[in-house]
């Protein structure tokens, strides 16, 4: 009875989130028709690929209940990386695995530094984001990288389409059915959700907990390469600014899809970051001016922390059960 009534909230969760998309789609559309543009519709689509490959490695980080900061200064560094060798005449191929192989290392040393020696996951994030974004200075000295960009055909990733989608998008929706998979119908991802779920149950089960943490971290940093790759492909250049814009959206994205679909998983993510980046176009075609978008969308990010917050939740129950004996003893003196 109890699978029953979980199948029927969470039917009624992805019937509210379909309903809040047309909402959202429809508010956008009457404030600025080109919304609905098949132009409009393409960028979205390129723009949540990069968004939400972001937001994907930044959910396994928070399944396993820790932070990371250091997305801007890997994506940086990693952009400038694959740039580097692009630029030596390297084919595409190589200078993606080279991208993966750094951005893994690098979240291997944030993983082991956080799960192995305690150290603060968000102290340790801030710092070696920082290191990386110096680092990615290394090469040119802050000029853009745009040497055999056209010829080795890192473009084609943004402008070719496959049955009228574009390349990006379907790279997203492929590696989003692999995360999928692996963390609802595989042992991998109840290690992964045990772990943050209850650490010391996990540890006693047999689950090795700060593997699992420390992958989460090199997880992260690998989708946070492919995210400013899509972003290099659009571009055109590497510039040590790259991904600079793909924290915020990453963690509104995570937390919103959380709060809406009742807890962090792969499909949450995927929903909640097709509500911000519509958002962000939408804002963008209006004329918005990007302080006022990021605020909103700030906003919505504490919003989703609040309604993700076991704490909050627990406040606001124990609120309403203090207003309901009150209301219950007010009725019996009257």
């Amino acid at each position: 009875m109890s699978g029953f009534k979980d199948i029927m909230r969470q039917s009624a969760r992805g019937l509210g989130f379909l309903a809040l998309v047309i909402v959202v789609g429809a508010a956008l559309a009457l404030a600025e028709p080109r919304f609905l543009s098949p132009a409009s519709l393409n960028g979205i689509a390129r723009h949540m690929a990069a968004n939400g490959l972001a937001a994907l490695g930044l959910t396994f980080v928070v399944i396993v209940r820790r932070f990371d900061l250091s997305i801007p200064g890997v994506a940086a560094f990693a952009g400038m990386s694959m740039g580097a060798v692009i630029a030596a005449g390297a084919p595409l191929w190589v200078a993606i695995a080279a991208g993966i192989a750094i951005g893994a290392a690098i979240g291997l040393v944030s993983g082991v530094a956080i799960s192995r020696f305690g150290l603060p996951d968000i102290v340790t994030t801030i710092a070696v984001g920082s290191i990386c974004a110096g680092m990615a200075f290394l090469y040119t000295g802050g000029r853009s990288i745009f040497q055999n960009f056209f010829q080795v055909g890192i473009t084609d990733l943004n402008d070719a389409r496959v049955l009228g989608l574009g390349v990006s998008l379907w790279i997203l929706l492929a590696i989003y059915a692999v995360a999928w998979f692996v963390m609802q119908r595989t042992r991998t991802g109840v290690a992964f959700y045990a772990t943050g779920e209850n650490p010391v149950a996990a540890h006693f089960s047999g689950i090795a907990t700060r593997r699992y943490i420390a992958l989460a971290y090199v997880l992260c940093a690998i989708c946070t390469v492919l995210a400013v790759l899509l972003i290099l492909a659009e571009s055109g250049n590497a510039e040590t600014n790259k991904g600079a814009n793909l924290m915020m959206p990453a963690y509104a994205g995570v937390f919103l899809g959380a709060a809406i679909l009742g807890g962090t998983s792969v499909l949450a993510t995927l929903g909640g970051i097709l509500l911000i980046t519509m958002l962000l176009d939408g804002f963008a075609l209006m004329g918005v001016p990007y302080y006022y978008s990021d605020g909103m969308i700030s906003l919505i990010l504490l919003a989703g922390v609040l309604a993700f917050s076991d704490s909050a939740r627990n406040w606001l129950n124990s609120f309403a059960m203090v207003r309901a004996a009150r209301h219950a003893a007010s009725g019996e003196k009257g």
